[in-house]
C-alpha cells in the first residue's frame, strides 16, 4: 500500500482521474503500466486508490524530472495515455511536484480483545 521512498528530495506525479463506466481492458493495462514503471530508471514506487464512483488518485514517486519525462514518453505508456483519453477517463489532471520533506507514522500493534 505505501511506497518506500528515499530521503528527499525526490519528485511526485499526482494523477487524479474520473473513470468511465466499465472496464474495457483498464485493469489489465493498469497492471501492465505498474509493471512497466517498476522497470524504469528513476522509479521509486507508487500508491493508488479509487472509490466506488470511479474517482481515483495515483501518486508515483521518481528520482528526477528527467525520469518522469522518460516515463511520459515511453511507447507503451503513450498507448495507454491515448486509450485513457479514448475509453477510460471522463477527466484527469496531472500534477508534478518536488518533495522537500517527508515523514510517516504508524501505530504500535494493538492487543486483541
Amino acid at each position: 500500500m505505501f511506497a518506500s521512498t528515499p530521503e528527499p528530495p525526490y519528485y511526485v506525479v499526482v494523477f487524479t482521474s474520473q473513470r468511465t463506466p466499465g472496464d474495457q481492458g483498464y485493469a489489465d493495462m493498469g497492471a501492465r503500466m505498474f509493471e512497466l514503471a517498476h522497470g524504469r530508471p528513476g522509479f521509486l514506487g507508487a500508491e493508488s486508490v479509487r472509490n466506488a464512483e470511479g474517482a481515483g488518485i495515483t501518486v508515483s514517486y521518481w528520482e528526477s524530472t528527467e525520469s518522469i519525462a522518460a516515463w511520459k514518453a515511453d511507447a507503451e505508456h503513450r498507448v495507454a495515455q491515448e486509450l485513457g483519453q479514448q475509453r477510460w477517463y471522463e477527466r484527469y489532471a496531472v500534477r508534478i511536484a518536488r518533495v522537500e520533506r517527508a515523514y510517516d507514522w504508524h501505530a504500535a500493534p494493538r492487543a486483541a480483545g
